[in-house]
């Protein structure tokens, strides 16, 4: 994630998107919206103001399973959401630091949200204790007979709101908002127990941009919005998960040193090539280069040119890593397969994965180095060549 200005003041923010989306056939805030997550475009509005020193978002247990380590690894926390609306809130409200003076609470199906919004709701927050956006309605409101099958009568309009979210508190209000509230009633924003607490909200004046996705009629009309030139602001990119897979094969040949991630292994034979032949650096180099769609190493370090003849693998990767930053990408995880019918390659699997780690900036954890055999079969089973297989993951 793009490292953000730390805000004085512990403004924090928590973004509830644990709904089911039953009227939308499908959980809602990972449904795509402009080609990307609906969730990003939601938290992407928070990260990019500048004003919440935490973010912490609470997802449903498939998607926490699913991309909750990706989150984390961005500097957002998460947290599992509860079976109801105000039990997510709670669980988020448990990461919210003990010195926060102010907590934001967003709905994940709200990504038109604005900064100029978050900023006059935390400001009459921290003057009233609770402020809540709201717009005026459009339509006639009219009351309901119990059996739903008559209107019994019509409320004054020009005295009801629609609200919105975020809604935002001092710390200590939120807090006894949580406290008051039953453990088993839901309510559907927090600010309906402040009647309760004898605490009156603020207004904040909002737009009708900033909707709700709920049905697939609001999706539709969150896609109009998003080809609204005005509605894609120069915001702060979500780093996105990517992917990318690499392969590399030499020929074992007498005379040439083995290399292998780095690591010179004692071995009669060692892998020819142009540059010292390292197959687990070049496979990795390639599928980080392939999961930024940033070519392969024979771009940067064609064979045609002589003066790289014997370069070492450790300067390929160097230069990958040199891509990478150009484009913002963030390696996450590496995963290499070594397939070599000798040496036998156990012994060194520590030793090869700590000297990946190292080359490429990693904890050693986030490196994993294993090897296989052919079985006799093949040039690769007749101890002729070694090939090895790598898989990444990256931030983008």
């Amino acid at each position: 994630m793009t490292k953000k200005e730390k805000k004085t003041g512990g403004a924090e923010a928590i973004i509830l998107a644990g709904g089911s989306g039953s009227r939308m056939g499908a959980e809602k805030q990972y449904l795509p919206l402009a080609g990307r997550p609906m969730i990003e475009w939601t938290v992407e509005a928070f990260t990019s103001s500048g004003l919440f020193s935490k973010l912490i978002l609470a997802l449903g247990p498939d998607n926490l399973e699913k991309y909750g380590p990706a989150w984390e690894k961005a500097g957002v926390s998460v947290v599992p959401a509860g079976a109801t609306r105000t039990g997510s809130l709670r669980n988020a409200f448990e990461l919210v630091s003990p010195g926060a003076e102010l907590v934001a609470v967003h709905d994940g199906a709200r990504p038109f949200v604005d900064k100029a919004l978050i900023e006059a709701c935390l400001a009459k927050a921290a003057e009233a204790g609770a402020a809540v956006p709201a717009v005026p309605l459009k339509d006639t409101v009219k009351k309901v007979a119990a059996d739903g099958k008559n209107f019994e009568s019509t409320p004054e309009r020009s005295a009801l709101l629609a609200v919105q979210t975020p809604q935002c508190y001092k710390r200590a209000v939120l807090a006894s908002i949580l406290s008051r509230a039953g453990s088993k009633k839901d309510y559907s924003d927090e600010s309906q127990v402040l009647e309760q607490l004898g605490i009156k909200a603020a207004v904040v004046p909002s737009n009708y941009r900033n909707i709700k996705i709920t049905t697939p009629e609001d999706l539709v009309i969150a896609e109009a919005f998003m080809k609204d030139a005005k509605a894609v602001t120069a915001r702060v990119k979500i780093p996105v998960s990517r992917a990318g897979f690499g392969y590399d094969i030499h020929r074992l040949v007498e005379g040439r040193p083995l290399v292998l991630g780095g690591v010179k292994i004692e071995h009669p034979k060692g892998l020819l090539g142009h540059s010292d032949g390292d197959v687990v650096l070049h496979s990795i180099c390639d599928a980080l280069l392939g999961s930024i769609s940033a070519g392969e190493i024979g771009v940067y370090f064609p064979p045609t040119d002589l003066t790289l003849m014997g370069i070492s693998s450790g300067v390929i990767a160097e230069k990958t890593l040199e891509v990478l930053l150009s484009k913002k990408a963030r390696i996450v995880n590496v995963d290499a397969t070594i397939v070599a019918e000798e040496p036998k390659l156990k012994p060194h699997y520590e030793a090869i994965r700590d000297s990946v780690a190292k080359i490429l900036k990693l904890d050693r954890a986030d490196v994993s180095i294993k090897a296989k055999s052919r079985e006799g079969l093949g040039d690769i089973g007749h101890g002729e060549a070694i090939v090895c297989y790598a898989a990444v993951s990256v931030l983008k």
